[in-house]
Formats: C-alpha cells, sequence, structure tokens
C-alpha cells in the first residue's frame, strides 16, 4: 500500500513538473545593412521554430512570418517606428519596439 502511494506521488510530483510553462524568449539586432534578425527560443531550451513572428506599424501588419530551423527570423529593417511581435500561444508571447533594437 506504501509502494503504490509513494509511487501515485511521484507521478503527481513528475506531471507538475512537465506542465509547468516555460517562458518564451526573444532577441533583435540590427544587422547594419538594412535588416533586422530576431532570435527566439523558451527557457526550458525549446526550439521557436515555426513560431509565429509579426512586424507591425501602427496597429497594421507589414509581416507575418515563422521562425526558421533556426529559430531566426530574418527582414527588412521598416522606416519609422515599428514592433516585432513573437506569438507561440496565449502567455508566450513578446513584444520588442523597434526603437530598441540597435546594432
Amino acid at each position: 500500500m506504501k509502494k503504490h502511494i509513494l509511487f501515485t506521488l511521484l507521478v503527481l510530483l513528475l506531471s507538475a513538473t512537465s506542465v509547468m510553462a516555460h517562458t518564451a524568449l526573444m532577441s533583435c539586432f540590427d544587422e547594419g545593412d538594412g535588416t533586422i534578425t530576431c532570435e527566439g527560443g523558451f527557457s526550458d531550451g525549446s526550439s521557436a521554430s515555426g513560431v509565429e513572428v509579426r512586424i507591425e506599424q501602427q496597429g497594421k501588419v507589414l509581416l507575418k512570418t515563422k521562425m526558421d530551423d533556426y529559430s531566426e527570423v530574418n527582414f527588412k529593417k521598416p522606416q519609422g517606428d515599428y514592433t516585432v511581435i513573437f506569438h507561440a500561444g496565449e502567455g508566450h508571447s513578446v513584444t520588442v519596439s523597434g526603437k530598441d533594437i540597435v546594432e
């Protein structure tokens, strides 16, 4: 009986650990050649390959793309203020303002 209880507690503990959310991460930098590169991922080390990325300006979507196999996206730098949004689902979004992206 005690073994069954210990096993059940162990399973519950391991299940709770796997349910914990991982944090979405993204950093962007200006390549100096008129393009921007953003790299994404998750705090548990998992890839962001295929995650949606949107570049928006004044509420309008300029570009909607996805992270490549290396969890990166490269795009032409828009003129003026813009925002880069990494959206991996509910609670897993990162927004970077274009004015915070530097060489």
